[in-house]
């Protein structure tokens, strides 16, 4: 039995294996990707080019729809070009790329949608100490420690399965990109704490903020039932509308599919986690579009100065 050195041998991925007409999945999946970035694309825009939504808030949905479109582009791009072009072998370097840029931009969509409760929570339960606590210079630092933290998890990960060595040439990763978990397995050598990472990592990004997203709105709901008005409560309902769905696209298939591994087959899984990776990016900026007032109002506004005021050729 010999030992091959991580950078020294190539990852094949055998992902939706046996499912027929795969190559319209494809086509689809391409379609979402295009849909995803010229949706956070425009969105992103919007929040640029309007003075009004240069708040707090917005930096926090100007930084999901920024990883929203990274992380598709670190997906789709390469699932593409592994199975609707057949180059399904790829160098183990790359592999650990791949690895990183999913798992960070996945990372930090999980955090930044914890960022977005905590800015709904203080807006609805301490209204009047909103713009105390939850200004541009605390959220910038919000956003740059859950960047670090999301970095500082990954590099960690990558950096100790770099350093693992395997008993064959090719390992075989039956997935739809390169997954942590089939990787540290497949080595000869001591995996412990790649073991570790991958058991701590899910509690970290997706355990917390999924807990601190089911205590704000516990909060919230608590808060809203002790208002009197109806307008009121109508209003501030409203205002979370958008952050619940975009939470429900996110969590609520990774949970089932997670929860639910034992029992699916690996194709099904593999579906469900590429649909996840694909789906809300598309879909977050058309949630925020139709579901936020403000926003509506801002691109409306936009449109308007462009229409009567045009820019001088």
């Amino acid at each position: 039995m010999y030992q091959v050195w991580g950078s020294l041998f190539t990852v094949p991925f055998l992902g939706f294996s046996g499912i027929p007409h795969m190559r319209y999945y494809y086509i689809f999946l391409f379609f979402v990707y295009i849909i995803s970035l010229l949706g956070n694309s425009c969105l992103m825009l919007v929040i640029i080019m309007d003075r009004n939504l240069h708040t707090p808030k917005y930096l926090a949905v100007f930084n999901l729809s920024l990883t929203d479109m990274c992380e598709s582009t670190a997906v789709i791009p390469q699932l593409l070009d592994m199975f609707l072009f057949g180059n399904q072998l790829i160098p183990y370097g790359l592999c650990l790329c791949n690895m990183f840029s999913v798992y960070v931009f996945t990372s930090t969509q999980s955090l930044t949608l914890a960022v977005l409760s905590f800015d709904r929570l203080v807006a609805i339960c301490l209204p009047l100490r909103y713009h105390m606590i939850v200004t541009h210079r605390s959220m910038l630092v919000i956003i740059g420690v859950m960047w670090a933290v999301a970095l500082l998890i990954v590099i960690t990960a990558t950096v100790f399965i770099s350093r693992l060595s395997f008993c064959r040439v090719i390992v075989i990763i039956n997935s739809f990109y390169c997954d942590h978990g089939p990787i540290y397995r497949s080595a000869c050598s001591s995996n412990f704490p790649s073991y570790v990472i991958a058991k701590l990592s899910p509690i970290l990004i997706l355990g917390f903020p999924a807990f601190f997203i089911i205590f704000s709105y516990t909060c919230i709901a608590v808060t809203l039932f002790r208002i009197t008005a109806p307008q009121d409560r109508k209003r501030a309902t409203k205002t979370c509308t958008a952050h619940l769905i975009v939470v429900a696209i996110f969590y609520v298939p990774i949970t089932f599919t997670y929860a639910l591994s034992s029992i699916i087959n690996t194709n099904t899984r593999i579906i469900n986690l590429s649909l996840t990776s694909a789906l809300p990016p598309m879909l977050n900026p058309i949630i925020y579009t139709f579901k936020t007032e403000e926003f509506i109002i801002s691109l409306k506004r936009l449109f308007k100065r462009r229409i009567i005021f045009p820019s001088p050729k």
